[in-house]
């Protein structure tokens, strides 16, 4: 089997839960990963609006999230900083119509050094060459 993400609170390709909803509850969806690659060191996770392009001209990020185990504990991971400005999961919040939110996990064989705050292109820079697995879980969410 290959590695996956999985999620209690919605399936691949459906509605995403309010709660998650940046402008409601702003909770973080319960990802649990199956099948890590051998040799997995780290992960991270990537989460993103590409229909944004759309509305505000460019790719959103919603999530940056980085852990040194298998378990996705949030507590324990380093956050990035996101299009909100904040170190911490930002939600979905279309601002205009239904868009699709893409939740992308790494699989890596060694741990990074990075420093809450870091970006996205800090994040893909220091990944290049040690992905060993990628998962993705894909959901909409409507205004």
């Amino acid at each position: 089997m290959s590695f996956r993400i999985i999620c209690s609170d919605f399936n691949e390709g459906d509605e995403i839960p309010k709660k998650f909803g940046y402008k409601f509850e702003n909770e973080i969806p319960c990802i649990k990963f199956e099948n890590f690659p051998e040799n997995t060191k780290s992960w991270a996770i990537i989460m993103d609006d590409p229909d944004a392009m759309g509305a505000v001209g460019k790719v959103w990020l919603h999530w940056l999230a980085l852990s040194i185990n298998e378990d996705p504990d949030i507590n324990g991971s380093i956050q990035g900083k996101t299009d909100f400005g904040e170190c911490r999961y930002g939600g979905p919040a279309p601002p205009d119509k239904r868009h699709t939110y893409i939740f992308k996990a790494y699989a890596l064989d060694i741990v990074l050094d990075l420093k809450e705050g870091y970006s996205k292109q800090e994040l893909e820079d220091a990944m290049k060459g040690h992905i060993i697995g990628e998962a993705k879980l894909t959901g909409t969410f409507a205004p």
